[in-house]
């Protein structure tokens, strides 16, 4: 079965090796390129064609394989919606017409009885599966963004599916395989001229052709039997291996509503941009969102493949890896990519931010708390009881303390004012005040569980894994802004290059000063006269050496700013370093802390008596 999946997507990936520069060197010379715009990324006239390249080497190898008898609702489908795309790409439609479009090429799907098998409701289904496979088909328009970021994530689901599709496949479904293989092999040639820097687009011709293959390669014609907890597998499955494209139009499609501006139109507020915009090159930030598509695809992959004692925890990682993006696109959130004036918001529209509305901000805490509670709390329960069946003779008692435990510790976190805090300013004495509230939560659960239902054979144990690791959940979410942006801005590879001269108690105070004056600087690290501070690190930062070393960097042109912590320091090293940073244009800067008397104690203690005898005197 790995041969005949292994021919098809080597012959679609030479075609598209060789098919692609042809189309290239076509587009070059008739003027089909796409020129630099504001709202978009490249920064000089790239050749178009990418797509028709694509899918003439996808549609060559379906005739020379003869599947196209198998799959042929399908290629005629995805061959429509390719046409769709090239034809925007030549004379630019207007987004309703390619909604049109949209709905007609899903709706050949659904007269096919293709759809979801997701709901019981054969017209909610229906509905679903619609929305689904034109959601697909943009989601994958819109991730075309940023060279490579599009072909790379379509080769990772491409993989993701069809190692779902091979194991005992039908004939139906084997044509399916080798389709998607062909279609693999397809964009895999293409991708070696899209990387960073690209030398050719796809464009919506073959956007669209992706994003609605792999929609329609999701559907079934038969209806699913699944149990309760299979059935989530089923829902849970496709949506971890498709869901970089969701969450980048998820993210785009909110941010732009909450700014006044049309999804439909073009922009640079893509996750891929916003992680350029804080300081990851661009390959890196591709590279990064590779990652993360292929993490989501391998989860996707365990909860298909997974037994039943498996599927639980197939599940529980599931949920988190949902919880840690959602917390990864409220960072990206707040991320600033116009600058002012630049947002293009329409005339009269409505702009709010939702960062600025607190109560919107708690009520989110709240929500990701209560997943936070439940995940933790389930996977005490999994970690007490390994055993599948001890688990599920203690599914009871779990089902009737849920409830108790997630209200309990909701209630607890509110007390102990857990939501007055701000997430950017979470430090050490924040995580003793989450672990109070979670001591205080368990107690009173535990109390109530005990006293209340008379549950004494409960398991005190469950109690005390649900806290360890409701303590590390909380404080990660909660700590998890500073530490995406201090890891970002470790990992910047551009920018003011600076170092901090004095790695005193006072490091942590200057670090977050420098970095919030200026967050294009990237430090490099400390400087300090003391040897035993070398090689140390200071807040994450490595102590570089002393005053010789500075001047070496100095010198040798590595550094672009210095800023002076030191509290003491000879006027000579000074003047000296002065002098120094004003021949090789180095900016040299000091930070001073200290304290502003607006009243002299001396003035305070003189009007007491003052104040005393007044009150004396109304008094008598």
């Amino acid at each position: 079965m790995t041969s005949s999946i292994a021919a098809p997507f080597a012959l679609a990936l030479a075609l598209s090796l060789i098919l692609v520069p042809v189309a290239r060197a076509i587009a070059r010379r008739v003027g089909f390129v796409a020129k630099p715009r504001p709202d978009r990324w490249h920064q000089k006239p790239v050749a178009m064609f990418g797509g028709a390249a694509i899918a003439a080497s996808l549609f060559i190898s379906i005739v020379v394989f003869r599947i196209h008898k198998d799959v042929a609702i399908l290629a005629a489908a995805a061959a429509g919606m390719c046409l769709v795309g090239l034809i925007d790409d030549v004379i630019s439609l207007k987004p309703s017409t390619k909604l049109i479009a949209q709905i007609a090429g899903a709706s050949v799907l659904l007269f096919f009885d293709y759809r979801l098998n997701w709901l019981h409701s054969y017209t909610l289904d229906l509905l679903l599966t619609l929305v689904w496979v034109v959601g697909m088909t943009n989601a994958f328009n819109l991730l075309d963004n940023m060279d490579g970021l599009c072909g790379g994530i379509a080769v990772i689901v491409g993989g993701s599916l069809l190692i779902g599709l091979l194991p005992g496949a039908g004939p139906q479904t084997f044509a399916q395989a080798r389709y998607l293989a062909m279609l693999l092999g397809a964009v895999g040639g293409f991708l070696v001229y899209n990387i960073h820097p690209a030398s050719i687009f796809m464009g919506d011709t073959g956007s669209f052709l992706l994003g609605f293959s792999f929609a329609a390669l999701t559907l079934s014609t038969e209806r699913s039997t699944a149990g309760r907890t299979d059935m989530l597998s089923i829902v849970a499955a496709p949506v971890l291996v498709l869901l970089i494209p969701i969450f980048d139009t998820t993210l785009v499609t909110l941010s732009r509503w909450f700014v006044g501006r049309r999804a439909s139109h073009g922009g640079r507020d893509h996750s891929s941009h916003r992680l350029v915009a804080i300081g990851l090159s661009e390959r890196a930030a591709v590279a990064l969102l590779w990652l993360l598509a292929a993490v989501g695809g391998a989860i996707g992959i365990a909860l298909d493949f997974s037994n039943r004692a498996w599927t639980t925890w197939s599940l529980a990682a599931a949920v988190a890896f949902l919880v840690g993006m959602a917390l990864f696109a409220a960072y990206l959130a707040g991320i600033r990519v116009y600058d002012d004036g630049e947002s293009h918001a329409e005339p009269g529209a409505v702009t709010p931010l939702v960062v600025e509305f607190m109560y919107k901000r708690r009520v989110a805490e709240v929500l990701l708390d209560g997943a936070l509670v439940s995940l933790c709390y389930y996977l005490a329960y999994r970690l007490r009881f390994e055993d599948p069946e001890e688990f599920v003779k203690n599914n009871d008692l779990f089902f009737k303390s849920f409830p108790i435990v997630l209200s309990a510790q909701l209630i607890a976190f509110f007390a102990v004012g857990i939501y007055r805090g701000a997430w950017r300013h979470f430090g050490m004495m924040d995580s003793l005040n989450v672990a109070k509230g979670i001591f205080l939560g368990m107690v009173s659960s535990l109390l109530f569980i005990v006293f209340v239902y008379h549950f004494f054979a409960y398991s005190r144990a469950v109690f005390a894994i649900y806290a360890v690791l409701l303590l590390i959940a909380v404080t990660l979410s909660r700590a998890s802004f500073r530490l995406v942006g201090e890891f970002v801005q470790r990992q910047r590879r551009s920018g003011t290059r600076a170092v901090i001269y004095g790695a005193g108690d006072g490091g942590g105070l200057v670090i977050r000063e420098v970095l919030n004056q200026d967050p294009d600087n990237r430090l490099l690290g400390f400087i300090d006269d003391d040897p035993r501070k070398a090689g140390m690190r200071v807040m994450g930062y490595p102590v570089l050496g002393g005053f010789s070393a500075l001047s070496v960097l100095i010198n040798s042109n590595s550094v672009d700013s210095i800023v002076v912590s030191a509290r003491t320091m000879a006027p000579e090293r000074l003047n000296n370093l002065a002098t120094l940073c004003s021949e090789r244009g180095v900016k040299l800067s000091r930070l001073r802390i200290g304290l502003e008397s607006l009243v002299e104690a001396e003035s305070v203690a003189a009007e007491k008596p003052t104040r005393s005898a007044t009150i004396h005197q109304i008094k008598t």
